[in-house]
């Protein structure tokens, strides 16, 4: 079985446990939601540094593979947060430590996310980078060589580019 099934089947197991506006309503139930969303956090942390290894190495077909999964696990993550904040001052009364200590992981989790923005960024520029590269290549190899009034060689115009098309199937 691949990483792919298995996170997708991971993020399917994490079902939060409520809605995003329901209550708090025992101290159970606050451990409950807290714990929830440490699992979420790290279901998510496992698929974004496998992203981040994937886009690194190059491997960007099996890197958007992951994005259900991804997609999936953010919601749960967004809904067990926006809980957490609804019912805070409960939170903090029922189970204090347990809420540091998951304001620090939480702290942990946008440090590491902001990593793998990082380098979804420099992929992003890098491949935007060659594109343009190549596109003014091909402006200028498809501009003919004569020289201007001026005496001096004509460069390609920006309006007589041609669109460069990308094939993705290889």
């Amino acid at each position: 079985m691949s990483n792919v099934a298995t996170e997708a089947q991971l993020a399917n197991s994490l079902a939060p446990p409520s809605s995003a506006t329901t209550p708090v309503g025992s101290p159970a139930e606050a451990e409950l939601l807290m714990v929830h969303l440490l699992e979420v956090m790290e279901s998510l942390l496992g698929i974004v540094e496998q992203e981040t290894e994937l886009v690194r190495a190059g491997k960007l077909t099996e890197a958007a593979k992951l994005e259900p999964t991804k997609t999936e696990l953010s919601r749960l993550y967004v809904t067990d947060a926006a809980r957490i904040k609804t019912n805070q001052d409960y939170l903090s009364r029922a189970r204090p430590t347990l809420l540091d200590g998951l304001r620090h992981r939480h702290d942990l989790f946008q440090a590491l996310l902001q990593i793998n923005l990082t380098v979804l960024a420099t992929a992003h520029a890098v491949s935007e980078s060659i594109m343009r590269g190549v596109s003014a290549e091909l402006a200028r190899k498809a501009t003919p060589q004569a020289y201007g009034a001026s005496g001096h060689a004509t460069a390609p115009s920006i309006s007589g580019r041609q669109p460069l098309a990308v094939s993705r199937v290889l």
